[in-house]
């Protein structure tokens, strides 16, 4: 599927193999523009295809003629003439001022302004401000610069985006996949991927996609909250990673609302959101405006269905504050399991982390420890259960660059795949377990994993762990991450340090000075220590020589 690099029209075969694969996939869904461009694509000169790729893979819309030279295409200027006759280029567009100065250098500038001959001494950025109050209208290129070469505007980088959307189901990977792959840099799990195996169901998808894209992106500009969610409108989907991209955005208007002191309204939007965090903000905002009975009963209720450890943990937190001032009885709270605690005094390292000075410091032959933080439970893990994280789904796989399924963090994840899983964890109590893991570490060594950093995991970590870590505490791990994978996924200690000639094992969470637990880390501890697995705190002071 991949062209290869050797090949000097790599580029134009790739973006023919994502065409067909667009065209295969979603010839129901294109309209008019999608699927004429299609059509007119296939029936340009090699040269003008080549052409327009070129400029859809680089920052534009606007490229100099004199900045294009490929040797595979040659005549610029007659590889652009079809593409000017589609008008999918024009040449000497309107320009404003600042994109201007994008265009040209300096010494192009002084040409261009006589003005600016005078300013000779500011820096470009100095001079577009000198400039700008004198020059604010658009002109076209020739008549901003007539004494330079011609200007190529690209018209359909937008339509481009609607193909790339269809193709990766995100705009968040470009072109540049291909490329990565085949120089090896990303290598992914080959999936059979069905003809039904698609990102969007229905033209509406791709609507509502690029709708939320577009508010988010006038979100991140920073238009005031009002005209972000008056752009937004009245949103509603039946796709769940529509879905979920929507409640994202209400959440983080409602943060930045919160931010800016306008705490009704972050209340009104975090309670319109579905985000995990959405809730325990909302008790946090309206406890802020005295409305304690309010935060009281949604506490409360969020208790009784909490998203996540995470939430349930915020909650139980704010529940005793607000009792307070409801003047409520407090209620009992179960102590909390407590970790070991290690307190060491240590010289301070020049250049690494305190995790580097303890492991360091109890790292020996007899007793190895290894640096992992979140790597070595999920990479076990990912290995473990690697034919059900990549079990080829409808919908989990829709293109070959998935680093894994695309439902990884929906609710339904691993009730779709329950028998796979089951069968995977199974083998933790027949025994199988660590000859699999070996298995497959050997066959999907540096295979993109949402679970597997392959650079730590290396066969001495593995070997060791395998040798070390019970099938029970795997499995408790294991089923702690499948219950919520977003967010158990992260917290675990930092270090791990084996006694191999007895097999066992402690994990070790590290703090420097100042440092203090977070709130996914106290989750992880209070998990382990409830479990019985062997786990401490290391405060860390730095001794003073």
């Amino acid at each position: 599927m991949l062209a290869s690099l050797d090949s000097p029209l790599y580029y134009l075969s790739n973006f023919r193999t994502a065409l067909a694969w667009v065209e295969q996939r979603y010839a129901d869904l294109l309209d008019a523009d999608e699927q004429a461009f299609l059509t007119n694509f296939h029936a340009l000169p090699e040269a003008s295809q080549a052409l327009l790729v070129r400029l859809i893979m680089r920052k534009g819309p606007h490229f100099r003629a004199s900045k294009l030279a490929y040797v595979e295409i040659g005549d610029i200027a007659a590889a652009a003439k079809p593409l000017l006759h589609l008008g999918w280029l024009i040449e000497n567009a309107e320009l404003e001022l600042d994109t201007l100065f994008a265009l040209l250098r300096k010494d192009e500038l002084l040409v261009t302004f006589a003005e600016a001959e005078t300013l000779r001494s500011l820096k470009k950025t100095e001079l577009l401000e000198a400039l700008r109050e004198l020059h604010p209208e658009a002109r076209s290129f020739t008549d901003w610069s007539p004494q330079l070469d011609r200007l190529y505007s690209l018209t359909v980088g937008p339509l481009c985006d609607r193909l790339r959307l269809l193709f990766f189901g995100n705009l968040a990977q470009d072109w540049s996949e291909f490329v990565l792959a085949e120089l090896g840099i990303y290598r992914y799990e080959r999936v059979e991927i069905g003809a039904e195996s698609r990102g969007f169901r229905s033209r509406l998808d791709i609507d509502h996609y690029l709708h939320l894209q577009h508010c988010r992106e006038l979100f991140e500009a920073g238009l005031p909250i009002t005209e972000v969610r008056a752009e937004l409108g009245d949103f509603s989907s039946d796709n769940p990673h529509l879905i979920r991209r929507h409640a994202k955005l209400l959440f983080h208007l409602g943060q930045q609302l919160e931010r800016e002191g306008e705490l009704a309204e972050a209340a009104a939007l975090y309670a319109s959101s579905t985000h995990a965090e959405a809730r325990q903000r909302q008790v946090r905002v309206l406890e802020k405006l005295g409305e304690w009975q309010q935060a009281h009963d949604l506490a409360t209720a969020a208790l009784l269905t909490p998203r996540n450890d995470a939430e349930t943990q915020a909650l139980e937190r704010a529940l005793p504050r607000l009792q307070r001032q409801l003047g409520l009885p407090k209620q009992p709270r179960k102590p909390a399991a407590e970790a070991g605690l290690i307190e060491l005094e240590l010289p301070q390292p020049l250049e690494f982390s305190v995790e580097w000075a303890v492991q360091q410091y109890l790292h020996t032959e007899q007793t190895p420890a290894f640096y992992v933080e979140n790597t070595l439970v999920c990479g076990l893990f990912g290995l473990l259960c690697w034919e059900a994280i990549f079990a080829p789904l409808p919908g989990a796989f829709f293109h070959p660059f998935h680093a894994g399924p695309v439902d990884l963090h929906d609710s339904d994840f691993r009730s779709r795949r329950a028998g796979l899983f089951e069968r995977c964890l199974a083998r933790l109590e027949d025994g199988s377990h660590a000859e699999a893991i070996r298995a497959t570490y050997a066959a999907k060594y540096g295979i993109v994993s949402p679970f597997v950093h392959w650079a730590v995991l290396t066969p001495e970590l593995l070997e060791t762990a395998l040798r070390c870590l019970p099938p029970a505490h795997l499995r408790a791990w294991f089923e702690r991450l499948l219950g919520d994978i977003r967010a158990n996924r992260a917290g675990m200690p930092d270090l791990i340090q084996f006694w191999p000639a007895e097999q066992r094992y402690r994990m070790i969470e590290v703090k420097g000075p100042g440092d203090r637990l977070q709130d996914n880390q106290k989750r992880w501890l209070a998990f382990c220590t409830e479990q019985g697995m062997p786990v401490d705190v290391c405060y860390v002071r730095w001794s003073q020589t």
